[in-house]
């Protein structure tokens, strides 16, 4: 098993996070480790040298790859990073996560990688956010939990779209594939949501939800640094398949839809009428979702549903230039 973690300018994540991949319990009788964490190094100007050098000393597991400012590259941002990564790792099962994530466990790899072990060729994980007092740390944490419903259940339906960088694992062979796509290099991120769009079908994608194959990572702390964020994330949206962007351009439509005229008719005279169809949805949608938060340990969020849901509509209006039509360029 190999662990591919791709940083640039990370070194306090890594140092607070990188031991706890180094250390877990993946390994044979004698306590050898059955793994390696290949660490790529992409043109960093911080220390992040320094602090790989200085954990390779006790975990001798730790691959270190460096990547100069000035090396040709032949794909954008992460995705180049990545792909240095893949050909240093020498086992046919990798895993992915980010330099700012930290296992939930000891038990993270073994529980990630177990479905490759019964022929399953991805596998889709859960990166959580840590909580923290304020409502937008509460909104990036149930929009975390909405998106894990969503991308998981489609997975278990058959129709995988999309996975998150924080948390996935794969087959060598597999992402060697997708690599070779030629819409692979369309943006310098959205490795994850590429991987699956190129190659996960109904047969091969497993989704992992156990609590201790989570990863946690600190949610942003301010709505611009958000804001960015999430611009970078949905742009990969455009390049789902068809039926995967019918179905969750549907979803997030008849959503709007429902509140906007919710609003509108609770000034006319079938305002109770209107009344009655939202508490008969709000029945059956807010129990899943609240079944969703509990299972992955969320259930705090539950009693902020309703304005989330609300949030949410206003979530997709704001960022609908970028899923449509607009890319966000950077990596980082």
């Amino acid at each position: 098993m190999s662990v591919i973690v791709c940083a640039h300018n990370e070194a306090p994540n890594l140092l607070a996070n990188l031991p706890s991949v180094l250390s877990q319990k993946y390994k044979d009788g004698v306590g050898k480790s059955l793994y390696e964490v290949v660490v790529v190094n992409d043109a960093s100007t911080d220390n992040t040298e320094d602090v790989l050098n200085s954990l390779k000393i006790k975990y001798p597991h730790l691959i270190i790859v460096e990547v100069s400012a000035d090396t040709y590259r032949t794909l954008p941002g992460k995705k180049f990073a990545l792909s240095y990564g893949v050909a240093a790792a020498s086992n046919e099962w990798l895993l992915m996560t980010d330099a700012d994530c930290k296992p939930a466990g000891e038990h993270w790899l073994g529980s990630m990688v177990a479905p490759l072990a019964y022929g399953k060729e991805i596998v889709l994980g859960y990166g959580a956010h840590r909580t923290t007092s304020g409502l937008l740390n509460a909104f990036i944490r149930w929009e975390t939990v909405h998106t894990f419903l969503q991308y998981s259940t489609y997975a278990m339906a058959g129709t995988p779209y999309m996975g998150v960088g924080r948390n996935l694992a794969c087959t060598r062979q597999t992402m060697l594939e997708a690599q070779e796509a030629p819409i692979w290099g369309s943006l310098p991120s959205g490795d994850d949501d590429f991987l699956v769009r190129i190659m996960a079908d109904n047969s091969n994608t497993a989704v992992v939800s156990t609590p201790r194959a989570f990863t946690y990572t600190d949610a942003k702390n301010s709505v611009d640094e958000w804001v960015a964020q999430k611009q970078r994330h949905l742009s990969t949206g455009k390049y789902y398949k068809a039926i995967s962007i019918l179905l969750l351009g549907f979803y997030a439509c008849s959503h709007a839809l429902m509140w906007l005229a919710f609003i509108l008719l609770l000034f006319t005279i079938v305002a109770k009428a209107a009344l009655v169809a939202v508490a008969v949805r709000c029945l059956l949608y807010w129990p899943v979702m609240a079944y969703t938060a509990h299972r992955l340990r969320e259930k705090k969020l539950f009693t902020l549903l309703p304005l989330f849901d609300f949030g949410w509509m206003i979530y997709n209006f704001a960022f609908a230039p970028y899923v449509l039509w607009k890319n966000k360029k950077q990596w980082k």
